[in-house]
């Protein structure tokens, strides 16, 4: 998780004059969130969070939930964010933990989920952790938050069609209206970025924004700089926009599946009826996907799994696999995943390692095989920017600049994509995990939407 050194600021209160000068910008990520705001000097502060001693401007998108007893008597907590993952951590029986909610927004079949007995639907799970970020950044800012500019990505994660699109806006409108947003303006995240690059710049230039988050990876085609700003953007700078469903998540599958997946199981044989039969693959591609862990939590499941155990000829695999199950180690896993990811960018490589006294793994990992096995959603991504000149009728020669952000921006062979169209010399970086949140407070401010003041 990106984190910041230091303490928290004692909260700034502001006047009703002040007030009127700030605009909220919120980044609600599939992975990570954050919220910015910006004032008249264009001044842009981030709200920080606790986390396990330190703070971060990374507010993880993800709700926990567990049943307690007070006083006898059983009840539902519920805590999000940083402080969601520390409850989760220093439970001894784990409870429920939801994540990666907005890759589920343009399902039309996915509307509600159970959780210990009581039905909830995917914008009450996402309403509650925007209220805690809006409360949290409400109290250090000392300011009502009720209105922002949000990014929203190109394509959202399973949007075959603009109707899709519409309609995971739509719900994603009504969780913010019900964790108490009175106006709500969506900008494209690529664009936001490129607001906040044009915040840094003296002079004009056509630039290309590759936004990476956890679900998607989206790219625009937008004319910035100063005469941009004297006038106030128009539609027609926004040269042209283009998105697709690979990100982080994506590449994180594929170190499950090669690194986790076999050793819980994957691709083992069972006994059944005098018959060898391969295990269930289904189970694997949810563990791929790491946030849909705990969807196999359910009695159904679990009892097919032991009847698997009972049959396997690695049953210790299964084994491991349905205590994973069990535990809940999702999170876990995804830190495990993310750190050899991370080293991967820094080294030609790394030490893949997870254990938690009943599953250990370890496996040393080259760059290399890494990039096989994303070379797949390499090219996908590839395709996506060569498609997006095309359609813009623009040649990569005048292109003045690149500027990546998001996480997967430090990833070598993604970078490699934008180098080999575009020259090493014309790529950009900075602010990679909050670059979306800044520019979408400069977007708030330059549209008069402030605390006070719907857009």
């Amino acid at each position: 998780m990106h984190s910041s050194r230091g303490h928290l600021k004692t909260p700034r209160v502001y006047s009703p004059t002040s007030q009127a000068k700030v605009a909220i910008g919120i980044d609600f990520g599939t992975t990570n969130s954050s919220i910015a705001f910006a004032s008249r000097s264009e001044e842009v502060q981030l709200a920080k969070f606790p986390y396990l001693g330190d703070v971060t401007d990374a507010y993880r998108s993800l709700l926990y939930l567990q049943q307690v007893k007070e006083a006898g008597v059983s009840a539902l907590k519920s805590w999000t964010g940083p402080e969601g993952i520390e409850h989760y951590l220093s439970a001894d029986v784990k409870g429920r933990l939801i994540q990666s909610l907005k890759s589920f927004l343009s399902s039309r079949t996915l509307h509600s989920t159970e959780v210990f007995g009581r039905r909830y639907t995917v914008e009450d799970l996402i309403a509650r952790i925007l209220r805690d970020m809006r409360e949290k950044a409400e109290h250090q800012f000392g300011i009502k938050i009720r209105s922002a500019v949000v990014g929203r990505p190109v394509h959202f994660v399973g949007a075959e069609n603009q109707e899709d699109d519409s309609y995971a806006e739509g719900r994603l409108r009504s969780a913010f209206e019900s964790a108490g947003y009175e106006s709500v303006e969506f900008e494209m995240e690529p664009v936001a970025a490129a607001n906040y690059y044009e915040s840094t710049l003296d002079h004009d230039e056509l630039i290309l924004i590759g936004d990476f988050g956890g679900g998607t990876s989206d790219f625009s085609l937008v004319h910035v700089g100063p005469t941009v700003r004297r006038r106030g953007r128009v539609p027609s700078d926004i040269v042209g926009n283009a998105g697709v469903g690979i990100a982080g998540d994506s590449f994180d599958a594929k170190i499950i599946r090669h690194l986790v997946s076999p050793a819980l199981g994957a691709g083992s044989q069972l006994r059944s009826l005098g018959k060898i039969l391969t295990v269930p693959n289904w189970v694997y591609i949810r563990l791929e996907r790491w946030h849909h862990l705990s969807l196999l939590r359910g009695r159904e499941v679990l009892n097919m799994l032991r009847g698997v155990h009972a049959q396997s000829l690695e049953p210790e695999k299964i084994g491991a696999l349905i205590h994973f199950i069990k535990e809940d180690l999702g999170f876990h896993l995804h830190r495990a995943v993310q750190k050899v990811k991370c080293d991967l960018s820094n080294d030609p490589a790394a030490t893949f390692q997870f254990s938690d006294g009943f599953v250990d793994l370890k496996a040393m990992v080259e760059r290399t095989s890494f990039e096989e096995w994303v070379s797949e959603e390499l090219g996908q991504i590839a395709g996506c920017v060569d498609s997006l000149l095309s359609s813009s009728g623009i040649l990569a020669k005048d292109v003045d600049m690149v500027f990546l952000t998001g996480g997967s921006s430090f990833v070598p062979a993604v970078r490699k994509i934008f180098e080999t169209r575009f020259g090493e010399k014309r790529i950009r970086g900075g602010n990679e995990f909050t670059s979306v949140a800044r520019g979408l407070a400069l977007k708030a401010m330059d549209s008069h939407v402030s605390p006070l003041r719907s857009s």
